[in-house]
């Protein structure tokens, strides 16, 4: 079977981590590959069964909608077998059968983060993916039942769990007999629906109360003061050692503070899964998440403590439970909950239906 996989967002942070972590399950299976985005960053998957064209048009731009119109490329993707795409943005002119991930239909759930006329495109874009789609992957029921909600229940959606990365199960590897520090972690971007301000405002207080904490946000200041969103009432504090901007980190100095922490906190209003607990956790890290229906769904089983969503006084006095009240040692997971988030689970699924059609159609 010949598969194109569209590769453009492959150095993204979310859809690029899915990418990232299922392509090398593909390449193992008895399939050959097309991979399309940016030859640099995918030569290194040349094989006999893997072939490379390079791409760099952005996804969601118009030369997207347009660049089939007059290119050799679309001969190419239209003699394979099946068009794989991780995104909700589908090139126009394809006719072979295409499988798409939808990791979330937030916009709609929460408009508010765009203008109307970037909902209206945002829109056009999910609507377009659906009915393009021979069959929909997604990350968690809550997401499944959402895009159904939005864009109906015609098209058969598939939940396909991402997992714990290759890089973290590598590193580790590599660590035994971890120190915990007295910092708690933040790991995420400052759009509204990552809930950051909660932490901030809840974190102000902890500390005003005279708990000796760092509060390490992995990111850029330049960052937490950009946009339109004021995420704390008081801040000036963020001038205060307490909390710490790591600014751009590699994956292992940001790992290595991850296993360190006292604790994870994901403060979010939104997710379409949510992976930073699952890493934490996996590392020895504790993690307080936000009670909100995604999470209690991925972390049923899980040794998870919540706080009520929206609610920085809630979070306070959790933080305090957890650090103050209760014994501080590492976490550890049972090795059926360290192996129920895999990639190559997502990949295996994802392969899976899509040999089904071949199988089906021949």
């Amino acid at each position: 079977m010949n598969i194109v996989i569209d590769c453009r967002m492959y150095n993204s942070s979310g859809v690029g981590v899915y990418l990232r972590n299922i392509i090398p399950f593909f390449l193992i299976s008895n399939n050959n590959f097309i991979l399309l985005g940016d030859e640099t960053l995918l030569k290194q998957y040349i094989n006999s069964n893997v072939k490379i064209i390079s791409l760099k048009i952005k996804a969601f731009s118009i030369n997207e909608i347009l660049f089939f119109l007059n290119n050799k490329i679309k001969k190419i993707i239209n003699n394979a077998d099946i068009f794989y795409t991780p995104f909700y943005n589908i090139p126009s002119g394809i006719k072979i059968p295409i499988y798409t991930t939808i990791h979330d239909i937030i916009f709609p759930d929460i408009p508010e983060l765009t203008s109307k006329t970037g909902l209206f495109i945002r829109m056009l874009f999910y609507k377009y993916a659906y009915k393009k789609s021979e069959k929909i992957f997604t990350v968690s029921y809550f997401s499944k039942t959402r895009i159904q909600y939005h864009l109906g229940n015609k098209k058969k959606i598939i939940i396909a769990n991402p997992g714990i990365q290759d890089t973290i199960i590598k590193f580790k590897k590599t660590i035994n007999n971890i120190n915990k520090t007295n910092n708690i972690v933040y790991i995420g971007n400052i759009k509204k629906h990552k809930g950051l301000k909660y932490l901030l405002n809840a974190f102000i207080s902890f500390i005003n109360e005279g708990y000796n904490y760092k509060l390490i946000l992995i990111g850029t200041r330049e960052n937490i003061f950009r946009g339109k969103y004021k995420i704390s009432k008081d801040i000036s504090l963020l001038n205060n050692n307490s909390i710490i901007f790591t600014g751009y980190i590699s994956d292992n100095e940001m790992l290595k503070i991850l296993s360190e922490a006292a604790l994870l906190v994901q403060p979010s209003v939104y997710e379409g899964f949510g992976i930073p607990p699952l890493e934490a956790m996996y590392l020895g890290t504790k993690v307080l998440i936000s009670d909100i229906p995604v999470f209690k769904e991925i972390y049923n089983e899980f040794p998870v403590k919540y706080f009520k969503t929206e609610n920085s006084e809630d979070l306070k006095n959790q933080l305090i439970k957890i650090l103050v009240n209760e014994k501080q040692d590492n976490l550890t997971l049972s090795s059926d909950l360290a192996n129920k988030y895999k990639f190559v689970n997502t990949a295996d699924i994802i392969l899976k239906n899509l040999t089904e059609y071949i199988s089906s159609h021949v």
